[in-house]
């Protein structure tokens, strides 16, 4: 199972904590695997790309970790990018069920 701990401050997003694989199908062919992490990549990178906000992140792919927070102020780009990753992560989780992928603190 994939856990995402969203982490705020007020209704602030101010970072997550990922971890886990689905286990839906096997490795290179689990489509929750690579929604998730495609969701997740794009918002750190568009993040990085789009905005001035600084953050810190470490991953590591075998165990499917990442945490991701931001540091200082964030911009209303960085939270609408957050709460893009989080409305697709729930829509993923409702389509394929709990069991695949459990967010918390939403």
């Amino acid at each position: 199972m994939i856990q995402v701990i969203v982490k705020k401050k007020d209704e602030n997003i101010t970072g997550f904590h990922m971890e886990g694989h689905s286990g839906y199908a096997e490795y290179g062919l689990d489509i929750i695997c690579s929604a998730v992490s495609a969701l997740t990549v794009n918002c750190v990178n568009s993040i990085e790309e789009f905005t001035s906000d600084k953050f810190l992140l470490d991953s590591d792919e075998k165990t499917g970790r990442m945490d991701f927070q931001l540091t200082g102020e964030s911009s209303e780009e960085s939270q609408l990018l957050l709460h893009s990753l989080i409305l697709g992560l729930k829509g993923i989780s409702e389509a394929y069920g709990s069991q695949y992928v459990k967010l918390i603190n939403c």
